[in-house]
């Protein structure tokens, strides 16, 4: 139904004092064949939304030939 993504860096947790790596976070609002909707968060480096956005866009244009 949407997606919502943001980019950001991790800075430092409880375990690690030194991350300062990006990565983006990924809301999906999906509706299962009820209707009911939910929420899907997780979050991927770099590289891995790359690949995830490519392979969006080759869903989509295969939807679009449908």
């Amino acid at each position: 139904v949407d997606m919502k993504w943001k980019l950001g860096v991790a800075m430092s947790s409880d375990t690690c004092r030194s991350l300062r790596f990006p990565y983006v976070a990924v809301t999906l609002r999906v509706a299962d064949p009820s209707g009911q909707i939910t929420d899907k968060s997780f979050e991927m480096s770099i590289p891995q939304f790359k690949n995830f956005f490519r392979q969006f866009k080759e869903m989509a244009a295969v939807l679009e030939t449908v």
